[in-house]
């Protein structure tokens, strides 16, 4: 397993949660129909930029805009690096 770096200043990296497989009704989706998710679990936090402090932690669950992010695969893996601002929020 290859280790993970730490994100540059103000940015976190998430590993999106899988996308539903089935509507609510039981109708399968298929992959080239599935939404893109829009909810995942940070894996890294990098530090703080000048003049704002960090929101969210290592483990926290957060909801993102549709388009939000980079797409990133380290060991086959799909994670996305994005701004902490892109973040619309923590799940409690």
């Amino acid at each position: 397993m290859t280790k993970i770096g730490r994100p540059m200043a103000g940015k976190v990296l998430i590993q999106p949660l899988a996308a539903e497989q089935k509507t609510s009704s039981g109708i399968i989706i298929p992959d080239s129909a599935q939404e893109k998710p829009l909810k995942g679990k940070i894996i890294a936090v990098g530090s703080a930029k000048e003049g704002e402090k960090m929101e969210v932690k290592v483990g926290d669950m957060v909801l993102f805009g549709k388009y939000s992010g980079t797409e990133i695969k380290v060991d086959d893996v799909d994670y996305l690096i994005m701004n902490q601002s892109d973040i619309l929020l923590v799940i409690e």
